[in-house]
């Protein structure tokens, strides 16, 4: 996760105290010393939507084997024993969890942040006010499109109007929310409408997500946008970062190219931001999936994030999260920890590497089937990260 008004405009927002500590980029099993990782917790499968490109594969019926209420503040009590600083409620759709206001209560009074990824549609007034209530740090509505576009793309008529909704009630209530846009060949032409919308409804913060091929995300690898589109989204993207200044927090997530190029281009347009832009890219180290960033899934399996679920590190149920996350010894997870010998193809060889750390593994394997080789989502240039 990068953010682009902090580089850009230097603005300063909870999540940066996480993303650009001095030292962190080199702690194997959190955030920085002392802590442990953000947490991200699919604790439903359960959800009211069929979205494209859903890494969960969720659906709108009940799961069985999900974690209990009790195992859930086992949980809990284990990331803040481990100094966890947030969770970030993820699904399906968390509010179809269960006792889900109560596990959030829990968390506050374990002093764990709580953040949650939504689709929108169940932020009605009154949910809105007990998030509120509860302490919920942030919550991020996803929102792929305007109107229609929206709709098709979550395989349910009416639910742009509902999660446009929800974010009114969030506002309405005091609590934080923002946008979640995942990048495709679908909407990427419908950004500058998303950044209307953005001022329009005065939201404070979005979030621009590179497609993952996970997940039912898998089958859209075709339907993701070229280097050269990528490029000019990113150019926009920075063109209203600068544009909207410290007044909305503006970030870009799943692809670590997108600091590089953010560098590079402040050597041609602001000479006077580049070092400092380069100083926060080397405290942020890049990709820390397996490190600072890990996933437990509805069932309690431990996994370097939400979209590499073909890897299981352990049980919740049978060790805590902080034993396996600390003395695990798969392949892949010692990999993550130490991945630079690993890497292959453009990645081996990128000057940019301690910046970016290999990006996104889940993108190799999907692609090539080698989940050390290079990402192909990176659309940097030969030239660009050719060694001097």
């Amino acid at each position: 996760m990068i953010s682009m008004s902090k580089l850009l405009c230097d603005s300063h927002n909870y999540g940066d105290n996480l993303r650009y500590i001095k030292g962190s980029s080199i702690e194997k099993y959190g955030v920085s010393r002392g802590k442990g990782p953000v947490v991200v917790w699919n604790c439903t499968k359960t959800c009211n939507l069929k979205c494209r490109h859903c890494y969960a594969n969720a659906d709108d019926r009940r799961y069985e084997g999900e974690l209990t209420f009790d195992e859930s503040r086992q949980f809990i009590d284990d990331l803040s024993d481990f100094n966890v600083p947030v969770i970030l409620f993820s699904g399906g759709e968390p509010l179809m969890r269960r006792n889900f206001f109560d596990i959030l209560e829990y968390a506050d009074k374990k002093h764990i942040r709580s953040t949650i990824s939504t689709n929108g549609t169940l932020l009605d007034r009154d949910v809105c006010k007990t998030l509120k209530k509860l302490n919920v740090g942030y919550v991020g509505v996803s929102l792929d499109g305007i109107g229609e576009n929206h709709d098709k793309f979550r395989g349910i008529k009416g639910s742009f109007d509902s999660a446009l909704t929800g974010i009114r009630n969030c506002r309405s209530s005091g609590q934080k929310v923002g946008l979640r846009f995942t990048i495709n060949k679908n909407n990427y032409r419908e950004l500058e409408d998303i950044f209307y919308l953005i001022k329009e409804e005065n939201i404070p913060r979005v979030c621009f997500y590179h497609l993952v091929y996970s997940g039912r995300g898998n089958r859209m690898m075709d339907e993701d946008i070229t280097k050269e589109e990528t490029r000019e989204v990113m150019d926009l993207i920075m063109r209203k970062s600068l544009e909207f200044g410290k007044n909305t927090e503006i970030l870009t997530v799943d692809n670590h190219a997108d600091g590089v190029y953010t560098y590079l281009k402040s050597l041609k347009l602001f000479q006077n931001r580049s070092e400092h832009i380069l100083n926060l890219l080397k405290v942020n180290g890049g990709n820390r999936c397996g490190m600072a960033f890990a996933d437990v899934d509805f069932y309690g399996n431990v996994h370097s994030d939400q979209f590499t679920w073909q890897y299981n590190f352990g049980n919740i149920r049978e060790n805590k999260f902080s034993d396996i996350w600390k003395s695990s010894s798969h392949k892949i997870l010692k990999g993550l920890r130490d991945r630079k010998g690993l890497l292959k193809g453009r990645c081996s060889k990128c000057r940019w590497l301690d910046l970016c750390n290999g990006n996104f593994r889940t993108r190799a394997e999907a692609v090539y089937g080698d989940f050390w080789q290079e990402d192909p989502a990176c659309y940097l240039t030969d030239e660009e990260i050719m060694r001097l």
